[in-house]
């Protein structure tokens, strides 16, 4: 072996690492190392004591316990519901199934400002369900929680059952066994990971909820999210801010590395046998029923939200979209949501292509075959590297953005790619989950054929990966496009008042009084529900598996 034959790979590795490395590095560990410097470094002298002050206070005390205890309700109501329809929608063939799953998957994309006025609409005095005056209470918030995430559980068990191997079941049922006692002896051990990982990333997703508690908590309740942004915004004290921020990172980054250790599901050998989707028996009955009610569930706030839009003074009018092109009553907007909504699309375009650019270039570093200890090492650490931003909530990176990037050598303040670049990052771990797993699942040995052949690297990419990856390319970007079209955790803290998008302008003009105002915040809200419902539906018919991973 050549000098240069043996240094070709790490140094092909080097350059393609290169270019995510240097991004992260000033996009995401600049940021984080100034968050930290703010809540240790007070005055300029290191002070770990300000962060413990600030974690002593009886406030934060309370928005951690709401934090804790809210986020773990709703992860057990969301199992529970999306264990049902994981088994109907994964194993059951039925008509309209594949309907029904796109359906229940629309909620996780929903912008979670959408969800908050969603559900302060069905719950509200005038609301379907104002009579239960559940609006601004700790219930309304679980239950846009569990209306936001209980697609995870769906799709992340679903996933893993319908790859199940159905003979260990069939063995217990010839043995005697029953369908309840087939299940807790054999089918429920063997979903146990999946289960665990889906709940380990719902309580995440539920712990860094922003929007959710922002909109349906008001003043009474707050998360640490709301806390970060209310402290920023607000009281303008960003050291408290940074403290918690701290704390929310470690706390964070601890359950991510207990999700990455349980989503591995074992599998099976060679002869492993995985079954079709059945048609339903009378057993398969409480599953259904379950399914049917949590559809039900799902749509009433999305029902309620659209006849709100169309409600004006007692009767059906289009007035609340016309209002869409004004700047609200009482001047609530500095634009018309159409001009934010001309943003959104244009910040959410060139973040998916940031993005998926990115993302591309990590999964094809990360999936690649290492021939060496070393390069091995190297690709581990690199992985952990790509993955951190997994570890930090979007408020908090916003919030890190906002302290470290309005300063030379680098400032972005008034950069129209600021926003861009924030949302590609909390895009980017939606991009890798769907791309990793199917570049990983190419065999080497195609790539070796297509080289042996004569095929350049180039030309081996596009006969050997690029047929079995672009679909999963086009959903990354439909997950992408659909994630930063609704982002509100980041941009709140970067946006500029005269270039919103449409989750800043919907949260202004529900925190301002007058019935015109909410009711543009409705139109507002179907238009970017039916945005992410389009793109979204369009990701399902692609019907790429390693999407259920998300």
């Amino acid at each position: 072996m050549t000098l240069g034959t043996r240094w070709s790979r790490p140094l092909t590795l080097a350059g393609l690492a290169v270019v995510p490395v240097a991004v992260l590095g000033v996009f995401f560990v600049l940021p984080v190392a100034g968050m930290l410097h703010e809540g240790f470094w007070a005055d300029g002298s290191f002070d770990p004591g300000a962060v413990l002050e600030v974690l002593g206070r009886p406030r934060v005390h309370r928005v951690v316990w709401f934090t804790v205890w809210s986020a773990t309700v709703a992860t057990v109501v969301a199992v529970l519901l999306g264990l049902p329809a994981a088994h109907a929608l994964h194993r059951l063939r039925f008509p309209g199934r594949d309907l029904v799953r796109a359906a229940l998957l629309v909620p996780f994309v929903l912008p979670t400002v959408v969800v908050g006025v969603a559900f302060r609409q069905l719950l509200g005095e005038a609301g379907p369900l104002g009579f239960l005056r559940l609006d601004g209470t700790a219930i309304a918030i679980l239950a846009g929680l569990v209306f936001f995430n209980v697609a995870l559980v769906i799709r992340g068990v679903g996933t893993a059952w319908e790859s199940l191997d159905p003979r260990p079941a069939e063995a217990a049922a010839a043995l005697g066994a029953g369908p309840v006692q087939v299940f807790w002896t054999v089918t429920l051990p063997a979903l146990r990971p999946a289960i665990v990982s889906a709940a380990s990333v719902v309580f995440l997703f539920c712990a860094t909820a922003f929007g959710v508690v922002l909109t349906l908590g008001g003043l009474r309740y707050s998360s640490v999210e709301t806390e970060i942004y209310l402290l920023t915004t607000n009281l303008l004290d960003l050291q408290a801010a940074a403290a918690l921020s701290i704390l929310q990172l470690v706390a964070v980054a601890a359950l991510l590395l207990v999700a990455g250790r349980l989503r591995a599901v074992p599998g099976g050998g060679a002869d492993r046998v995985v079954a079709r989707p059945r048609r339903p028996a009378r057993g398969d009955t409480a599953a259904l029923v379950a399914t049917t009610v949590l559809l039900v569930l799902v749509a009433a706030p999305i029902a309620t939200l659209v006849s709100g839009s169309l409600h004006v003074d007692g009767g059906w009018s289009l007035d609340n979209y016309r209002a869409l092109t004004t700047d609200g009553t009482h001047q609530a907007l500095l634009v018309p949501v159409t001009d934010a909504l001309v943003t959104s699309l244009r910040t959410a375009v060139d973040a998916t292509w940031m993005s998926l650019s990115m993302g591309l270039l990590v999964a094809f570093v990360v999936t690649r075959r290492s021939r060496s200890r070393a390069e091995r090492r190297v690709r581990s650490g690199l992985d952990g590297f790509f993955m951190l931003p997994l570890g930090v909530s979007a408020v908090t990176l916003g919030f890190g953005f906002l302290i470290t990037l309005d300063h030379p050598p680098i400032d972005l303040r008034d950069s129209p790619f600021l926003v861009p670049i924030a949302q590609a990052l909390v895009a980017l771990p939606l991009v890798v989950r769907t791309i990793v797993p199917v570049l990983a699942g190419i065999n080497d040995r195609q790539r070796q054929a297509a080289a042996s052949l004569g095929a350049g690297p180039l030309r081996a990419v596009l006969t050997v990966d690029l047929p079995v990856v672009w679909k999963p390319l086009l959903a990354a970007s439909g997950f992408a496009f659909a994630a930063s079209l609704g982002e509100f955790g980041a941009t709140s803290f970067l946006a500029r008042d005269d270039h919103p998008t449409v989750p800043i302008v919907i949260y202004r003009l529900i925190g301002h009084p007058g019935p015109m105002n909410f009711g543009m915040a409705l139109a507002a809200s179907v238009v970017l529900a039916a945005t992410t419902t389009v793109v979204m539906l369009v990701v399902e018919r692609l019907r790429v598996p390693s999407v259920g991973a998300f």
